[in-house]
């Protein structure tokens, strides 16, 4: 039988409109001089994946609706995937430079995938200067989150340049890392329209129960929840629910969120920019100041935001509110946890604020530090799960009209958050795919109306760390500078780890 979508994978299908989009992806650089014959093909691309195929089940698997959308989707295996359409090829125009492989990814990045096939598509691009070759693969949120998608990607590569014999289908591919336990693994066809009927009517009878579950957990949290929290009031009940009851949590700071060029609507219309620092200097910086990696990573794309809003006179006189994905997948969770079986999506979000508006560049990095601090008191108190008991309050049935009410409301009322910000680790040591050493692995992820025109995310890879930057093509036309003023900030911050005894 089928298995069913959480309620808060099933969130990412619900929000999905023209402009919304909710795939993320991932651009591998490859250098395919030790390959077989020197390429890497289309066709050794569709070998590799046919032999593995079954180590990554998201790329197996495609939806199936419930009748009159009272019950969240199935994914059901797809016996025979379609490579002629889910693998493509295409081509750069000469010199095929860096700025022409971003604005080819980006418009690829701009595109719904189709719901009636796997929702992934894989695409194998040439002409890249230097001889290197490009995989730009997406795959759409409901399958997948950060932590699963580098699974996903690290089941089709090789820690060796001569490919490994992939496992038999019936031998786990990794130890834990896939989304669902064996006995809830997907097999076979979801119900028939009668039984997925009887379930949704069933599910919809038990909501008032998990809505009251949500409301009483949520109370305390509400200055947490993005759109909720900007709704005049929802602080102070937050505030006054947590000084009466048992649970003491770490008080948030009352957040403001300015308006800025990327917030409000999006358009359909993406940027990409993407490049590498090293992790070598992060960690010496780190060292020197005694704070962490991702606090370095936060200082410096907090010193390239605020460059880049003071270069055209919009920088705000308050700091800029970032929403950060935290995993939980080592968390413990309380009651349902949201979800109607095992959840692709492990993950919740948290805000915080970025000092854009300190100008010294060792203040900002112990302004982030403290900032970063409070947030992981305040998950170690009581991890925020909140997002995912809130999708399983609300009927499934309601689910895609309040995301999408929540959307215009948030466009309409002070933005919920300016961007979202993203760490993901990964491995250290090369991997290789069909031959072709992977010099780099630049992430790209979601942009909305809620959480704003521009999306980092940073994934840690051999001794680098790769940016990739989404954002709305009309808010953020010069994406690239803000690659440029990433460098600078760790460069500035460099400087001052010698002078602090860093080297």
């Amino acid at each position: 039988m089928g298995q069913q979508l959480s309620a808060f994978d099933a969130q990412f299908l619900n929000f999905e409109t023209a402009t919304n989009l909710a795939h993320i992806a991932g651009l591998t650089i490859l250098d395919p001089s030790g390959a077989p014959g020197g390429a890497v093909t289309r066709e050794s691309l569709v070998t590799l994946l046919r032999g593995r195929l079954h180590l990554a089940p998201p790329l197996t698997r495609r939806l199936v609706e419930v009748p009159l959308g009272l019950d969240h989707p199935y994914w059901v295996e797809e016996r025979d995937v379609d490579f002629d359409y889910h693998v493509r090829a295409l081509a750069l125009p000469s010199p095929g430079n860096d700025h022409q492989l971003a604005e080819q990814v980006a418009r690829l990045h701009g595109q719904r995938l189709d719901r009636r096939r796997p929702l992934w598509e894989l695409y194998l691009i040439h002409g890249l200067s230097g001889g290197r070759v490009a995989l730009y693969t997406k795959v759409h949120h409901a399958a997948i989150d950060g932590v699963t998608g580098a699974e996903v990607l690290a089941a089709l590569m090789d820690f060796d340049p001569k490919p490994c014999p992939a496992p038999p289908p019936d031998v786990p591919a990794y130890d834990g890392s896939s989304p669902y336990d064996d006995e809830d693994a997907p097999e076979g066809d979801a119900p028939d329209a009668v039984e997925m009927l009887i379930r949704g009517v069933a599910r919809v009878l038990d909501n008032p129960l998990a809505l009251l579950r949500f409301v009483a957990e949520a109370m305390p949290r509400l200055d947490e929840v993005p759109v909720i929290a900007q709704i005049p009031g929802a602080g102070l009940v937050s505030r006054l629910v947590r000084g009466i009851g048992a649970e003491r949590l770490p008080g948030l700071p009352r957040i403001a969120v300015p308006r800025t060029p990327f917030s409000g609507r999006i358009s359909q219309h993406r940027r990409f920019a993407f490049g590498q620092l090293s992790l070598d200097e992060v960690k010496r910086v780190k060292n020197a100041f005694g704070v962490t990696v991702n606090d370095v990573v936060m200082a410096i794309c907090a010193a390239a935001l605020r460059r880049w809003l003071a270069k055209r006179d919009e920088l705000p006189q308050v700091p800029l509110v970032v929403g950060i994905p935290f995993s939980t997948r080592e968390m413990p969770v309380n009651g349902s946890n949201g979800v109607n079986g095992p959840a692709a999506n492990k993950v919740t979000l948290t805000m915080t604020t970025i000092p854009t508006d300190v100008a010294g560049p060792e203040e900002r990095l112990r302004s982030v530090s403290d900032s970063m601090r409070l947030v992981k008191e305040r998950l170690a108190a009581a991890p925020a799960t909140w997002i995912l008991e809130f999708s399983a309050a609300m009927p499934a049935a309601l689910n895609a009209l309040a995301a999408r009410s929540a959307f215009r409301l948030a466009s309409r009322r002070a933005p919920a958050m300016n961007l979202m910000i993203s760490n993901v680790p990964g491995p250290q040591s090369p991997l290789y795919v069909c031959g072709a050493r992977v010099l780099a692995q630049y992430p790209m992820s979601v942009i909305t109306d809620v959480s704003g025109g521009i999306n980092i995310t940073v994934f840690s890879y051999d001794g680098g760390l790769d940016f990739g930057i989404v954002v709305d093509r009309d808010m953020v036309p010069d994406v690239w500078d803000l690659i440029d003023y990433l460098r600078d900030a760790l460069a500035e911050l460099g400087a001052l780890a010698s002078l602090v005894g860093g080297d």
